[in-house]
């Protein structure tokens, strides 16, 4: 290492230089057999398919302060990384694909459409875990997992066998959420609820004994092929007495029964509703607690099957089209209206879905469920933070329905289930008898037990894929040896602490909770951190179909990673709340909020490079600390003011406050220790100065400076490595990352010699203001007077004397209990109870002096009614942008300000 650090910083060499050592010398590989206290952590696994966004990077920073600070600490610290294989997302991308090839995946077949889907795999899917790199993560890169690898392969088959045996997984016949582009079921979870904007067509349907009609109204009329009831409500006055009479259904001319179902709103619409038990979740409800025939009238595709009569083969769009047409033809159409209302839409195929009918997969959630409401309400875990989300997910638990977890995709974990084609002519039908098994030879004898046969069965396996989150709902456990028991499984398990954001919560949170608390017999982490949002510089949330988003690697490469990654943090708040990118400029790229942390990055570079020329070249450790009696005021202050931000950043850091810590990190580097604290030891720090104090400087400097790189290590690691690297001259064998993070001496903090030490502090900003309000030179000296009827801020005062003489520029500087005789002109201030003077005879000349300022006033006052003028104008409020308008009042704030203090000068000049 070089004793000094190069006159500029160089964030990309840094950091690339930084991360290739902790990987390459294994620096956050965890190890069981070491023991002590554990803190895990596992990485939300990103779609492979993904790339870097503004939320991963919030997320990915916010775990890395967390994991940095408790491996610092002393806790055994595991935090693993990995991806996810994203079934839909890249099954949708493989058939775009092919579609430009203009073959189908069937033309292509199963295994080689698997070929082509880990190429891919391994040939792109990597880029989302170098961006991940580019963040400085410390996570043991040698854990890295993949939900499809073969160990959490296993996993998921062991799961799935192990819940159909005791009765959790059954198949079915249900309604699922149905994407006619991806022709698979999707979760309620895959699903975006869109507000369009549509219509409401009313029809009537007559009373097969002719004797009127009742009028029913809907958004999707194609589904009328398929109704078996109309609904009222048993306890409407208008048509109770037609329940039990039949309507005729329209073109189909099929006689369909009035049904009386308290389901039915009495005051929406007519009170009458059409029932099509097949195509809505609801009527599906109706139809089983009355009977009803269910018929489906649609294709996988979208398009109408043979039970849609003279509309079969059309598309269930033009099928809406025609069907309506036809009503109207034959005279059953009432009325249309616009209506804007609410269209689920698949969240991959980007397509609306449609309810269908169909034999799958689910899991029975109610037992799985109520087990982790059960540690929920009696242990209170897992914990949220903030606490307000507890309530959100406990009302989750207590709605969820069954989840299917089929999927008619081929990327994927392959369901572990076997039928018999020579059994059943190869056909899968709703009786077909499936054997689940951990494997082909199990399945085997399970056959062969079911049939009472000796010869081998030829089977085949079910060709459907599980749901994405059942594989990833036990990610927290087989990502460390599940179902074998590891030692990492035994040390590193329940993890610590979940970070994740709140949309996620149904999609992934509720199903390790479930999975975890069924399998582990606990639950998956303690503590579940609940982050928001990054908005955008509107406070917009960002999206793809917006075309709002920030690439953070693009201001990763302008400002450097650590720059970025301190700019997220010191904006959260609080825990859950969202933050914005203010200053970003979307024709530039560039950011001034990032733009200010690069300048805190290149302050603790510049800071750190004066503090280490002025060591000669003598290290924290060679220099020593400072024994108690040597210390000096200033010496005394700056410790006290250390040991308190030590104190306080911890405390942060535990309670996730990582926004309070970050801004408290700054105001403590930047303010106390380089604007106060160096600028106070310049002098001592001289060639010709003492000995003795210029040593205890020195040390307190090396001290300090040490201890603030451990401090924000885990905010802005590459920086702080490479600088402690260079003051501490630390070979490749040790990593900052691996230093104990400060513990705060309380004997040295203070909080009395820091209230005195403001007053001073104080008095010199308010005399080098006054200095610069009356334009005295900057290396003039002045006189100041300092008076004061309190003993006690004399003393002080006193104290500091040459504190306030170095850096107030004062030659001649007066403390008094009172004021005697003439003063003359002078500028003053107060600080407290103090009043802060000084003369100007001799300094300025003040008849100069206020021609300028009034000239100043003048001309600003001009300003004032000019935007005034405009802000009154009625035209220019009402028509011109928002932002223009808001620009002018603050405009015009600011120069009533300006104004203010240029009067109250003018005055004091007299």
């Amino acid at each position: 290492m070089t004793s000094t650090l190069p006159p500029q910083y160089d964030p990309s060499n840094t950091e690339a230089k930084w991360q290739k050592f902790w990987e390459e010398k294994e620096i956050f590989k965890a190890d069981p057999a070491k023991g002590g206290e554990s803190y895990s952590m596992v990485i939300p696994p990103p779609n492979v398919t993904g790339s870097l966004h503004m939320g991963h990077a919030l997320g990915q920073t916010i775990m890395d302060i967390v994991v940095r600070y408790h491996r610092m600490t002393g806790r055994n610290t595991l935090w693993v990384p990995g991806t996810d294989h994203a079934s839909i997302a890249v099954h949708v991308m493989l058939e775009r694909e092919l579609e430009k090839e203009k073959i189908t995946r069937q033309d292509l077949g199963r295994e080689k459409f698997l070929e082509r889907a880990w190429q891919w795999k391994e040939n792109s899917g990597g880029s989302i875990v170098y961006q991940l790199r580019r963040l400085g993560l410390s996570v043991d890169w040698s854990r890295e997992r993949f939900t499809m690898d073969g160990g959490l392969s296993e996993a998921v088959v062991e799961a799935f066998v192990r819940l159909y045996e005791e009765g959790l997984i059954y198949r079915g016949n249900y309604l699922v959420n149905w994407c006619p582009a991806t022709q698979s079921a999707v979760s309620d979870l895959e699903v975006d609820d869109k507000e369009v904007n549509g219509n409401l067509w009313h029809f009537r349907y007559p009373l097969s004994d002719n004797s009127g009609y009742l009028e029913v109204a809907t958004t999707r009329p194609e589904t009328m092929l398929g109704d078996t009831a109309v609904a009222v409500n048993p306890n409407d006055n208008r048509y109770k007495h037609l329940i039990g009479k039949t309507v005729t259904l329209p073109i189909m001319n099929r006689e369909i029964p009035i049904i009386g179902d308290e389901l039915v709103e009495m005051e929406f619409g007519t009170g009458c509703v059409k029932v099509t038990p097949a195509h809505d979740p609801n009527d599906f409800e109706m139809g089983k607690r009355h009977n009803l025939p269910f018929i489906n009238i649609m294709n996988k595709d979208g398009s109408l099957n043979e039970n849609a009569g003279p509309f079969v083969g059309q598309d269930r769009f033009v099928a809406r089209k025609n069907v309506v047409q036809r009503l109207e033809d034959d005279g059953f159409l009432v009325k249309i209206e616009d209506y804007k209302h609410t269209v689920p839409y698949s969240d991959r195929g980007k397509v609306a879905i449609e309810p269908l009918l169909s034999t799958q997969w689910f899991v029975k959630i109610r037992p799985m469920a109520d087990q982790a409401l059960e540690f929920l309400d009696e242990k209170n875990s897992p914990e949220f933070v903030p606490q307000r989300w507890t309530k959100v997910y406990r009302d989750w638990l207590v709605k969820l329905k069954d989840w299917c977890i089929s999927r008619q995709l081929w990327w994927g974990h392959q369901i572990p289930a076997w039928y018999a084609v020579s059994e059943t002519n190869g056909e899968i039908t709703d009786s077909t008898p499936f054997f689940v098994a951990r494997c082909g030879v199990e399945a085997q004898e399970k056959a062969k037990a079911f049939f009472n046969g000796k010869k081998p069965f030829e089977l085949k396996q079910d060709p459907d894929v599980l749901d994405t989150w059942f594989s990833s709902g036990l990610w927290p456990f087989s990502t460390l040896g599940w179902p074998e028991n590891t030692k990492d499984l035994e040390f590193y398990y329940p993890t610590s602490t979940l970070v994740t954001g709140f949309d996620i919560i149904f999609f992934w949170v509720a199903r390790m909770t479930m999975m975890a608390g069924y399998f582990t017999e606990k639950m998956p982490f303690k503590d579940v951190y609940i982050h928001g949002l990054v908005l955008d510089e509107n406070g917009e949330k960002m999206s793809k179909t917006k075309g709002n988003g920030i690439d953070p690697l693009d201001l990763i490469d302008k400002y450097g990673t650590d720059a970025l990654r301190f700019t997220l943090v010191k904006q959260v708040a609080g825990a859950g709340q969202d933050i914005r990118m203010e200053g970003y400029n979307r024709k530039t790229g560039e950011s001034s909020a990032v733009e200010a942390s690069r300048n805190f990055t290149n302050k603790l570079w510049n800071a750190s490079r004066f503090a280490m020329m002025n060591l000669e070249e003598q290290t924290p450790q060679q220099l020593g600390e400072a024994a108690t009696e040597n210390l000096e005021l200033s010496d005394r202050w700056i410790l006290s003011r250390y040991n308190q931000v030590v104190q306080q950043t911890g405390k942060y850091i535990e309670s996730y406050s990582l926004g309070e810590a970050a801004k408290g990190l700054y105001d403590f580097f930047w303010g106390d220790f380089c604007d106060w604290y160096i600028e106070l030891v310049k002098s001592r720090l001289q060639k010709d100065s003492d000995a003795n104090t210029k040593k205890v400087a020195q040390q307190t400097i090396a001290f300090v400076l040490e201890g603030t790189l451990k401090l924000l290590h885990p905010f802005m690691p590459h920086i702080t490595e490479e600088i402690w690297h260079t003051l501490t001259q630390s070979g490749e064998d040790k990593s900052l990352a691996l230093q104990a993070f400060p513990k705060a001496d309380t004997a040295l903090i203070n909080p009395e010699l820091e209230q005195d030490f403001d007053l001073l502090i104080n008095t010199i900003r308010t005399l080098r203001n006054l200095r610069a309000e009356v334009d005295i030179k900057p290396g003039a000296k002045v006189t100041a007077i300092l008076q004061s009827e309190s003993d006690r801020e004399r003393q002080i005062l006193t104290s500091g004397e040459s504190y306030i003489q170095t850096l107030a520029k004062v030659e001649n500087l007066t403390i008094t209990p009172s004021l005697d005789g003439e003063i003359g002109q002078n500028m003053a201030g107060v600080v407290g109870t103090v009043q802060v003077l000084i003369p100007l005879a001799g300094i300025v000349d003040v008849a100069a002096l206020s021609a300028k300022l009034q000239k100043k006033l003048t001309k600003i006052e001009a300003e004032i009614k000019s935007i005034s003028g405009r802000l009154s104008n009625p035209n220019f409020v009402d028509k011109a942008a928002p932002e223009v308008v808001q620009a002018a009042r603050d405009a015009l704030a600011e120069a009533q300000k300006q104004a203010e203090i240029l009067r109250e000068r003018l005055k004091q000049l007299g």
